[in-house]
């Protein structure tokens, strides 16, 4: 069991506060590892680290006041060394080498699930707790695959990643939220099935749910995303 001496701690850094506090509630959950803090800018970043010991940071690359990568170069020539992993929809394989130049050591693409997550964070604990000095280049060649080489997160029984996918963006794309119906006819699936993916999305934390009023009959519930809005 872990200590509170040994647990890897975790500063959150996300400028958007639901997905902010969805990021922390998920690396909370992960054996091992503590959040110590959550910062929105670029700003109350850099105060959290000048305050408090962090070992791991999970940086979104979109600040209001600033880019990701130009607080981690910062952060680097200041001599802070702690570890980073990307929580971000940037897709520029141009930013994802930079990134990898800068340290950090994993990119998690939104929108994810907890179980992407938790799998990215229980790999980055194993080649974190390698120790000692390597037999030769297999060795070093499986701590790397450790870090690098992350296993897909299963699905629920009877849902399909593409069907997923689908469902995922006709949410993002709906500001004002649908209902399993409206997802349904739009992804091309009954209104039962589109249930059963809107309500896998709220259970991982990535929508919500309400009561549809002002229409006759038994309301209807109303599905809204809740992080990784940005297209």
């Amino acid at each position: 069991m872990s200590t509170a001496q040994n647990r890897i701690r975790v500063l959150v850094v996300e400028d958007d506060p639901v997905a902010a506090d969805a990021h922390a509630l998920y690396a909370g959950r992960v054996p091992g590892f503590t959040v110590v803090g959550v910062a929105h800018s670029r700003a109350a970043a850099v105060r959290a680290l000048e305050r408090t010991a962090v070992d791991l940071i999970l940086l979104d690359l979109y600040l209001p006041d600033g880019h990701g990568l130009q607080l981690l170069r910062a952060l680097r020539a200041a001599g802070h060394s702690a570890d980073v992993i990307a929580v971000t929809s940037a897709r520029d394989l141009a930013i994802v080498r930079e990134g990898v130049s800068l340290g950090v050591v994993q990119y998690v693409l939104k929108p994810f699930t907890f179980a992407t997550l938790r799998d990215r964070l229980a790999r980055y604990a194993e080649f974190r707790a390698a120790a000692g000095e390597a037999s030769g280049q297999d060795e070093v060649d499986r701590a790397l695959a450790t870090l690098r080489t992350p296993q897909p997160a299963a699905l629920p029984k009877g849902l399909s990643a593409p069907t997923l996918e689908a469902v995922t963006r006709s949410l993002r794309d709906a500001p004002d939220g649908l209902t399993a119906a409206e997802a349904g006819a739009a992804v091309g699936i009954s209104r039962i099935t589109a249930r059963r993916y809107l309500e896998h999305l709220v259970t991982e934390g990535r929508a919500d749910r309400a009561p549809q009023y002002g229409q006759i009959g038994r309301p209807e519930l109303q599905y809204r995303w809740l992080t990784g809005r940005r297209p």
